[in-house]
């Protein structure tokens, strides 16, 4: 071990580690059945078999009964071997109420990834060229030099830095750390990943991962208290209902032109803001967030008098507010602490909208709960000691990640089949006195409101409260969940859409004019191909248009002969301050630049359809764009107009029926993903050529 890491590690630290890093030679010294072996996995498989109190025949023979035939085969026996007994050994393990602040926990775990990463002595060997290829460093612990610059350097990069060899990559922490709910979650466990090696090259480093789990147990201790005194608050919670987070120090609330500062309650039900008193906070006032009230959460410019000049508030919108709410954090250093309440609100609001499309109950309701409030303490634990910020992409928010992933709906469909399957093992398990621990591992493990309910935090009523444990889960020996499944497809989608919109930045300009001047290009150039191609029908068009009108106007003249003219009524506005008309001119101006913004795009967007630029990263969708016109030129010349015209409205006035609104909200929502897929054509703004001559 190195000077460095003695120095970073306490004494009890030290000895673990020594402990721990020991424990693989001598254990490795013990015949095993499985030939060839890596050391730590070697070392994996007999610390399991003393967690579970088997021998190691036991625990092969466990292996080889339960696990099917097609995942035994020598190429992937042993990393199928190390997944069958770490799963086993931390479906234990979990069951500790403190296992997240453990230190045996922590290095069980991430030998566990060591071992799954280099499960045999081939691997072992080829992951080392890997890692050494990659990292070019000095190995010598003792150089002054080297060691006196890792001082200067943030805590995160001293720990990256301390070893280089052992590291875990992202498939191995992929596969171990969701089997314990409250470490990872499988939707979100990559970005997870990438947001703990945002500063150690893509590798995850022991120090950095105990770490996290410390920063998390500390967290969701601190949680269970504030919960169990919750008395300091104008508000009670209903049961089941968990304080995700409070802020006392930077909140106003804008209500009209009333403004108040005030302490912001997050739950998991509900929105709750409480004035600042003399003495004391006033009566909190609540917006509910599990209720179907056609709630908007979005960011939102605030400012005195009305100006919007800082781009630090969260507009809060529903039936059940007169007007919008405008919650203002007053932080002088950007707004990243408006943009971590937007997203922790927005989860809570996603999840409690994805318990009511598909009308989840009882166990299933608060499984899915359990996820939002697991993915939002995740999020505090990386993002105050990690200093983390989370791109479009890489939300490590569950129900977030869902709704701005392309296709994530199909992650929301895995993760409801998840639910059901949980509901079947509950029942199949609801009349036993226990479960047995011998159980055939096919099944699943403990999940997110299982890990809760032992932390605990109290999701379910006293009535619905199980005498037994939960034991369900969502991963699976030797193969990928149909979770894990629909999460890759969707990332495989993000990666073009990514794409496409550095092209937005590229063609993106903030004047106004240069705008125009692009729309101005394009119309002429779509203004000539139309006068080209149908010159000949404006010799028909126009007169009917003229026609039309004349006979309009004497249509009129003839049934109104007598009556008096119709009133034509205007409301005026509301009487406002020259602010607050400034205030709105300014506002005014922003929309119409946006607008022209996104008419920009759009139109260079139909310019790279049309002509097939190759920086189309997708080459079939011009084929597929071209291919549908065909189709809709071959129906408008077979079929009657008023068919067409017919099949037209009953589209329009269908979709939003209970029987039509799901397929219509998916296809709406593809074709959106669609348009988001398509880069911008490339523009070029030519720079105006001036007369230096007076």
């Amino acid at each position: 071990m190195s000077f460095l890491e003695r120095f970073f590690l306490g004494d009890d630290e030290k000895t673990a580690t020594n402990t721990a890093y020991m424990g693989i030679e001598e254990d490795s010294a013990v015949l095993f059945p499985v030939p060839n072996l890596s050391p730590v996995a070697d070392s994996i498989v007999h610390r399991c078999s003393r967690i579970l109190m088997l021998s190691i025949d036991q625990l092969h023979q466990s292996f080889e009964a339960e696990v099917p035939e097609h995942w035994r085969q020598p190429k992937d026996y042993a990393r199928n071997l190390v997944e069958y007994c770490s799963y086993k050994a931390l479906r234990i393990e979990a069951k500790r109420l403190d296992h997240l602040n453990d230190k045996e926990f922590s290095l069980l775990t991430f030998d566990m990834m060591l071992a799954w990463e280099a499960p045999d002595t081939d691997t072992e060997s080829l992951l080392k060229e890997k890692v050494c290829s990659s990292n070019p460093e000095s190995e010598d612990d003792d150089d002054d030099d080297d060691e006196g610059s890792l001082f200067y350097e943030s805590a995160t990069r001293t720990a990256s830095q301390i070893d280089g060899k052992k590291t875990v990559g992202l498939e191995a922490f992929a596969r171990i750390a969701p089997a314990c709910a409250a470490v990872a979650d499988p939707i979100t466990v990559h970005n997870l990943f990438d947001a703990l090696t945002s500063c150690s090259g893509g590798r995850l480093h022991y120090l950095i991962y105990d770490k996290y789990l410390k920063s998390l147990y500390k967290l969701l201790q601190s949680m269970k208290n504030v919960s169990g005194k919750s008395n300091n608050y104008k508000f009670n919670l209903t049961d089941g209902e968990i304080i995700l987070d409070s802020d006392t120090k930077s909140v106003m609330q804008h209500n009209g032109t009333s403004t108040k500062p005030g302490r912001l309650t997050l739950t998991s039900h509900a929105l709750y803001f409480e004035a600042s008193g003399i003495a004391s906070y006033d009566k909190a006032v609540k917006y509910d967030l599990s209720k179907d009230l056609r709630q908007v959460v979005k960011r939102e410019l605030t400012g005195p008098w009305g100006a919007r000049l800082f781009d630090k508030a969260v507009m809060y919108k529903s039936d059940s507010v007169a007007e919008p709410i405008f919650l203002e954090f007053s932080q002088f250093s950007g707004h990243s602490h408006r943009d971590y309440w937007f997203s922790i609100i927005q989860e809570v609001l996603n999840a409690h909208k994805f318990i009511r499309k598909y009308k989840l109950k009882r166990f299933q309701k608060e499984e899915a709960l359990s996820k939002a409030i697991l993915g939002i303490f995740r999020y505090r634990a990386v993002k105050n000691p990690f200093h983390s910020t989370l791109s479009h992409f890489k939300s490590i928010l569950a129900f977030n990640l869902a709704e701005k992933l392309p296709k994530g709906d199909k992650i929301l469909e895995a993760l409801y089949s998840h639910l059901e399957l949980m509901q079947m093992e509950f029942q199949n398990h609801a009349g036993l006195l226990a479960i047995s621990e011998e159980m055939p591992l096919v099944g699943p493990l403990p999940d997110s409101l299982y890990a809760l309910t032992r932390m605990g935090f109290s999701l379910l009523r006293k009535e619905d409260n199980p005498a037994n444990d939960i034991l369900v889960g969502n991963v699976h020996v030797g193969k990928t969940c149909p979770l894990q499944t629909a999460v890759r497809e969707s990332f495989c989608y993000s990666n073009s859409v990514e794409a496409a919109r550095a092209t937005f930045y590229q063609v993106k300009v903030e004047d106004i004019n240069t705008n125009l001047a692009v729309i101005k290009v394009v119309y002429i150039y779509a203004e000539y191909e139309i006068f080209d191609d149908f010159w000949g029908w404006i010799w028909y068009t126009m007169p009917c248009i003229f026609f039309s009108l004349a006979l309009c106007m004497f249509w009129h003249k003839h049934h109104n002969i007598g009556k008096p003219a119709e009133v034509f009524r205007v409301s005026p506005p509301p009487s406002r301050s020259a602010v607050e008309l400034l205030s709105m001119l300014q506002d005014g101006v922003s929309q119409l630049q946006t607008n022209v913004q996104t008419g920009t795009i759009a139109l260079l967007k139909l310019r790279a359809l049309l002509l097939a630029f190759p920086q189309d990263l997708d080459f079939k969708t011009t084929p597929h764009v071209a291919a549908s016109l065909v189709i809709v030129a071959v129906a408008f010349s077979m079929a009657p107009f008023r068919y067409l015209l017919a099949l037209v409205l009953l589209e329009v006035y269908t979709r939003r029926m209970p029987l039509r609104k799901p397929s219509s909200e998916k296809l709406e929502r593809r074709v959106k993903e669609w348009w988001s897929r398509i880069p911008a054509a490339p523009i070029q703004i030519a720079n105006p050529e001036y007369n230096n001559s007076r």
